[in-house]
């Protein structure tokens, strides 16, 4: 079922579809509920149609972890520095480097 806020993105969308922040907020509230399926179709559509909206990298990156993909995760996380750097977002670039960094330690057990 979906919650209010979800309808309410959708009929937003419905007038502009390619609007990134109404997308990422609807993949983000997806997220919330555990609908990663749904949530990892939005950000990957963000991923390949607007590379510019930054914020799609971390959560992506993030939805690749939980699938055990580290290496799209990697891949992910690279390119996100690499936008945000030419972006000059300080901000989400650390974010992007810390999970990068994070990204293999349980694995050196």
């Amino acid at each position: 079922m979906e919650n209010k806020r979800v309808i309410q993105l959708k009929q937003f969308l419905a007038d502009t579809p390619n609007d990134a922040f109404l997308n990422y907020a609807l993949a983000i509230e997806y997220v919330g509920m555990g609908n990663d399926g749904e949530a990892k179709t939005i950000f990957e559509t963000l991923y390949n149609t607007q590379p510019d909206y930054t914020a799609t990298y971390y959560h992506l990156g993030k939805l690749y972890e939980r699938e055990n993909r580290k290496e799209e995760a990697e891949a992910i996380y690279r390119k996100g520095i690499t936008a945000t750097m030419k972006k000059r977002e300080q901000h989400a670039m650390a974010e992007l480097q810390n999970a990068l960094a994070n990204l293999w330690i349980d694995d050196e057990d």
